[in-house]
């Protein structure tokens, strides 16, 4: 155990069982991602033997009940895994919240008993991989304007459109899907089915080239007269806005973790950095300007796990973290881009050279102030709440 982890035992109280994930994880992230973490960010390769390094391991399912093939944990142990895979290789972090948070966890929640025998346990497992297909090329932030629509034919609904920038869905085998099935009722009339690659009408489409989280999949999704058999709508018809926007709450704690571990990773570097090179006769870190970039880095990434972990915990105790997952997603990110920045500065014209990792810091960074809401929505989420609260 670092010194590190044991101060932060005592500040974040992690019970015996959080600390002994913390500790596994970290030791997995560290021998089995980190080695790679440069190869398949510059090859843009998706790590198979690594998801199935982690299935092994019981990532997979981590808040899963026991009951549908998880491990039947809560949401901090989850958030934890996520941050210290994302420590070393924000990538895998990604392929890991995804397939949890948006490609597991909806079906488990607002499923059908059937539909959550039928597909949990084998997403639960990491026997499969699970996406989510929200984001459309003319509904990102505005999610409400959705266009895929769903038309009820006998016992199955025909889909038709696209979704884009969807993480897993090259390699997933079901994703959760939403669709228009009543025009006249807005946001109302968007319904959430579970869509398996082999439908007939369903196919995958290559996506483009990332800025980065280049070792994480992403593609489009294109429905074109696909079948969907009706029991696959999870929830009511009618309440797949609803769902999604629900399902958007928790995963805004995962990319917070996400981003967590960023700027922790980015962290690390940058202090090892310091303590190691010599400049004008002193070690970096002696120079007070790099002290003082040090210094912020620490409070911020010890501000970002309090969010982070608050919500979490939060999610755990039944009690609402809407507000507060927002703001641990607007914060983490925020300021995994500013420790990753700060990282390169500390490093100089040696940070922006892809012989070290802190560029991919900064690069991978950026995606955690866009998806599952951009920092603007995050800013609406919240403002929303206090102004509801008057």
């Amino acid at each position: 155990m670092t010194s590190e982890t044991s101060s932060m035992t005592t500040t974040f109280d992690l019970t015996d069982e959080q600390q002994m994930i913390r500790e596994t994880v970290r030791k997995f992230a560290l021998e089995e991602i980190e080695p790679i973490a440069a190869e398949i960010d510059e090859t843009r390769r998706f790590p198979m033997e690594t998801w199935r390094k982690m299935a092994e391991l019981g990532l997979c399912g981590i808040p899963i009940s026991e009951e549908y093939g998880g491990a039947g944990l809560d949401t901090l142990s989850y958030i934890i895994a996520v941050e210290e895979i994302s420590r070393v290789c924000a990538s895998t972090g990604l392929t890991l919240a995804a397939h949890v948070s948006l490609g597991t966890y909806p079906i488990y929640a607002w499923g059908s008993e059937s539909l959550k025998r039928k597909y949990v346990p084998a997403l639960a497992s990491g026997e499969e991989l699970g996406g989510y297909g929200l984001t459309e090329p003319g509904a990102g932030s505005d999610s409400g304007g959705t266009k895929t629509t769903a038309v009820r034919k006998g016992d199955r609904y025909v889909l038709n459109g696209r979704k884009c920038f969807i993480t897993n869905a090259t390699y997933a085998k079901s994703l959760i899907c939403t669709a228009v099935t009543d025009p006249s009722r807005g946001a109302k009339g968007i319904s959430a089915f579970v869509v398996e690659r082999a439908f007939p009408g369903f196919s995958i489409e290559k996506g483009e080239v990332k800025l980065g989280m280049r070792g994480s999949d992403w593609a489009s999704l294109v429905f074109e007269d696909c079948e969907v058999p009706a029991e696959n709508v999870v929830g009511p018809e009618g309440e797949g806005f609803k769902t999604f926007m629900k399902t958007l709450d928790g995963g805004r704690i995962s990319i917070g973790a996400l981003a967590l571990g960023i700027a922790q990773g980015a962290m690390d570097k940058a202090v090892a950095f310091a303590n190691e090179r010599v400049t004008f006769g002193k070690k970096l870190h002696e120079h007070q300007a790099v002290a003082f970039k040090l210094a912020d880095m620490a409070v911020q990434v010890e501000a970002a796990r309090h969010l982070v972990y608050h919500s979490a915990r939060l999610k755990d105790a039944g009690r609402p973290f809407g507000r507060e997952s927002a703001m641990a997603k607007l914060y983490a990110s925020e300021a995994a881009m500013k420790v990753a920045y700060d990282a390169i500065q500390i490093y100089g014209g040696n940070g922006y050279s892809r012989e070290y990792p802190v560029e991919r810091y900064l690069r991978d960074a950026k995606l955690c102030t866009i998806g599952e809401g951009t920092s603007e929505i995050q800013r609406l989420v919240i403002s929303r709440a206090m102004l509801k609260s008057l």
